[in-house]
């Protein structure tokens, strides 16, 4: 079994690896955070909503509009975890376009100012 030696100008695997962990050019490291507030404060929202709208519209509507017909009031209920999800799936289209948006105009102002 052959092996091979590691020559003294050549790095190892490990010194290799160090500069995945180099500061930046600039000198200073990016330490915002992965995810966005704004994303999180959504998300928190959408959870309560989910947690609180099916339940709630299901005690609420138990007595007062179906007259303790449980049947109707949990078919109601699930409509409206049905409605939570599909309003946060709308809410993450829209969030993704304006995303994409502002990255076109970045990259046209960009544009304009090299020309």
């Amino acid at each position: 079994m052959a092996t091979r030696r590691i020559i003294s100008g050549e790095k190892t695997i490990l010194e290799k690896d160090d500069k995945d962990f180099a500061q930046p050019e600039g000198g200073k490291s990016n330490i915002a955070p992965a995810v966005p507030a704004h994303v999180i404060y959504k998300l928190l929202g959408f959870t309560l909503a989910m947690v609180v709208g099916p339940i709630g519209s299901y005690f609420l509507t138990l007595n007062l509009l179906f007259r303790g017909n449980s049947t109707y009031a949990g078919a109601f209920a699930a409509i409206m975890a049905n409605v939570v999800l599909i309003g946060y799936v709308v809410v993450a289209f829209q969030e993704d376009q304006t995303d994409q948006m502002e990255a076109k105009e970045k990259e046209k102002r960009e544009g304009k100012k090299v020309i």
